[in-house]
């Protein structure tokens, strides 16, 4: 029997389906993570072989040992993984340690957690990056601006979503920027006027996918963040041919195996140094399932299973989940306190036939997704659209 660790399998919440179909393809699913046992929901206990809490993830020396104990108990480790952007370094610092060679080691983190790193690799197949400059001093950044315009973007050279991520208009914003910086490392880019898409994919062994589909961002993360606004984003009922292009060229650069991926594309809305609107140009790789509950609404735009097609992959290298009909699967994440002409109740009970999940969203992720969350399916495009319209009216 294979053996599967699993950190943080509690969080996102909906992580432990992931367990779930691990367990039911027949691998023993041993999980690490800080929150005591019997606080984790019923289904991810079910789900787990064994459970080995740990005061805190961030403690390497406490989950090192969580993974000798289980090797000591269970024999050599399979496979380690958290599907989580924040613990990628976590694991391939533990895959390195106890030789387990079924995942990204700490060699590959330049490329696939860098930003500026990833860059070379998108070029490599003729996908065109947005100009940049590592951060470092007023004279060297206007050096750069001086190439490009403002306005710009900086943010952590690695990191997670659009936290600590600002849009510089002027000298003015540049130099309380730089004032404020505290040293850590920063990419500077061209500003890029265009909406996400994504490629989001489970890919095999070999490199091949077993299932594709994308996501549109409308508005800014940047801006969802920074702002408070509503956070918008929707999966694709199919996905455009130029961005499967694009996401396939990239699996293949950046040498993807055996994962879940979610690749950010720019759509550009205008013609601009990148190229023409239209155009599908590069942002930023994440080797990991796009965040919050985004394989939930795969599952709902696709008539699937995404967490069994990924337990599928793991334990076979196939797929065993076909997808059926299509739809839009539309995301709104409310923020409290904006005085919407439909209450929560009001929007949840317009659209109940359409609506799959309505939720609370969890402090940690709120801050890009909103406070309350509602996930529904559309046929068309129209339809998702009046449903936004509705949902960001205010009174």
């Amino acid at each position: 029997m294979k053996n599967f660790v699993f950190l943080s399998p509690n969080f996102p919440e909906n992580y432990w389906q992931f367990c779930r179909e691990l367990k039911r393809d027949g691998l023993r699913v041993l999980g690490i993570g800080d929150c005591p046992y019997d606080q984790l929901r019923a289904e991810l206990r079910d789900s787990l072989d064994e459970y080995y809490k740990v005061s805190s993830l961030e403690n390497y020396d406490e989950v090192y040992r969580a993974v000798a104990y289980f090797i000591s108990r269970w024999g050599r480790i399979d496979w380690l993984e958290s599907n989580n952007e924040y613990w990628l370094e976590r694991d391939a610092a533990l895959r390195a340690d106890f030789n387990i060679r079924s995942g990204w080691q700490p060699e590959d983190m330049a490329r696939i957690k860098y930003k500026s790193g990833m860059k070379p690799y998108y070029q490599a197949v003729g996908i065109p990056t947005a100009r940049y400059h590592i951060v470092d001093s007023f004279e060297g950044c206007m050096a750069f601006i001086g190439e490009v315009g403002f306005p710009v973007i900086v943010k952590p050279d690695n990191g997670v979503g659009a936290s600590h991520t600002y849009k510089l208009d002027d000298e003015g914003e540049l130099r309380f920027f730089l004032d404020n910086w505290d040293g850590e490392r920063y990419i500077m880019e061209e500003f890029v006027t265009a909406e996400v898409n994504s490629y989001d994919a489970i890919i095999d062994a070999e490199g091949n996918p077993l299932f594709e589909t994308g996501n549109v961002t409308p508005n800014s993360i940047m801006d969802i963040v920074n702002n408070g606004d509503n956070s918008l984003y929707y999966i694709v009922k199919d996905l455009a041919e130029d961005v499967r292009a694009a996401g396939r060229a990239a699996v293949k650069s950046f040498g993807v195996r055996s994962r879940f991926v979610h690749f950010e594309f720019f759509r550009l809305t205008k013609d601009q140094y990148m190229g023409k609107k239209g155009d599908v140009v590069a942002l930023e790789v994440n080797m990991r399932p796009c965040g919050g509950y985004s394989p939930d609404m795969m599952n709902f735009a696709n008539s699937t299973d995404v967490y069994k097609i990924w337990a599928d992959m793991i334990a076979f290298n196939v797929s065993t989940k076909p997808t059926g009909e299509h739809a839009f699967c539309a995301f709104a994440g409310r923020r409290d306190g904006k005085p919407f002409a439909l209450s929560d109740a009001e929007l949840a009970a317009k659209y109940a036939a359409q609506m799959r999940m309505r939720e609370r969203i969890p402090d940690a992720l709120s801050g890009a997704m909103g406070n309350e969350m509602f996930v529904a399916v559309f046929p068309t495009e129209a339809e998702m659209n009046a449903f936004y319209a509705d949902a960001v009216r205010e009174a």
